[in-house]
């Protein structure tokens, strides 16, 4: 093309997701200028930006002006969120935002809602036949009487991102104690059964066009070991020797074995298509005795993202194509397999 596409990914500060969409647009064929965006001119994303511009946060009164007034100003034809926040004012205001042809890659309001919800995605797992691990919503203290399996992963029903907040109980006393903890700030935890070992894990993407056409999958087995990819380990004190010696959670931080595995990915296909995904949708699970067992969704590109595009599998691309482009995708289009694994990166910011 003789022209640049012209792509504004948002919220490009830490370890975000709109930091791996940015980066795999760089691994990409086709020819950006990207327009980087966060809530402050102290972010790492300038370094890897074309352009760089801020704006308010998601919930401020002007954030939407303020982002139709960089749409126009740099000739936008793709926007990324780079956060949840965003994600979910992107899709709130999909119609007003898109009317001038500008492409957002979002998933509607209905499948965030079950998705930002960790007891909602687990009452539907269940209705549909998917079988999660057991679960309990704790709202107060009194609920962990309910709580008949143990070891649990306690976290916060809604909000998270990069496992924050994430526990394992072995315990009553550890369940009730971090039980009261959690509710102290959040108003309804979930109690789920511990599962597995952090050796079956994988973090699975699941890739939808515009029109909630399924493009494709990809999974990562994810390599849980050293402080980037491990959010917390404990030793096991259950006596269940089907759990590993140790209970790890895994942080938001991913590396892996890049690949097809059928034998997963199918489940979650067939799981995002529940749910009418018409974006991208990440799946997190762990296969128990050979079932595929999700314990979390997220409806966006994953912390995975860039990962992904080494491999061949680049979703913000493969969109752009489809969607700004008008060319023809092939569901199911080949990719390479392979590990990739990760480290931290420095960058030098002027002021």
């Amino acid at each position: 093309m003789s022209e640049k596409i012209r792509v504004l990914v948002t919220a490009l500060g830490g370890t975000s997701h709109g930091q791996q969409i940015l980066k795999a647009l760089r691994h990409g064929e086709l020819d950006y200028h990207i327009v980087g965006s966060d809530m402050t001119s102290r972010s790492s994303g300038r370094a890897i930006s074309d352009e760089f511009v801020t704006l308010p946060p998601a919930g401020a009164p002007d954030y939407l002006e303020s982002l139709e007034r960089v749409i126009e100003a740099h000739g936008i034809q793709a926007v990324f969120h780079g956060c949840e926040q965003e994600m979910t004012v992107f899709s709130q205001n999909r119609e007003r935002l898109e009317k001038n042809g500008v492409f957002f890659p979002v998933n509607p309001p209905r499948v965030l809602d079950i998705c930002q919800n960790k007891a909602r995605t687990n009452a539907l797992l269940m209705e549909k036949g998917f079988e999660p691990p057991r679960y309990v919503s704790i709202t107060s203290v009194d609920d962990t009487e309910q709580v008949d399996f143990l070891p649990a992963v306690l976290k916060p029903s809604s909000g998270g991102g990069g496992s924050a907040h994430v526990y394992i109980a072995q315990d009553q006393r550890e369940l009730e104690f971090l039980a009261e903890y959690l509710l102290g700030f959040c108003p309804e935890v979930l109690a789920q059964e511990y599962m597995g070992t952090a050796e079956e894990e994988y973090t699975v993407g699941v890739l939808f066009g515009r029109d909630g056409e399924l493009l494709n999958s990809i999974g990562v087995r994810r390599l849980v070991e050293g402080a980037i990819s491990t959010r917390f380990r404990v030793p096991n004190r259950t006596g269940r020797a089907d759990l590993g010696p140790q209970l790890t959670i895994s942080s938001g931080i991913s590396q892996g074995e890049v690949g097809k595995w059928p034998e997963v990915t199918q489940v979650c296909e067939s799981i995002a298509s529940v749910l009418g995904a018409e974006a991208p949708v990440n799946v997190q699970c762990r296969v128990v005795d050979g079932a595929v067992k999700v314990f979390e969704i997220n409806p966006r590109f994953s912390g995975t993202t860039s990962l992904r595009a080494m491999a061949g599998y680049n979703e913000p691309e493969v969109l752009i194509r489809r969607e700004v482009l008008g060319e023809e995708v092939t569901p199911g289009f080949s990719y390479r397999e392979g590990t990739i694994l990760r480290s931290l990166v420095e960058h030098w910011i002027a002021d």
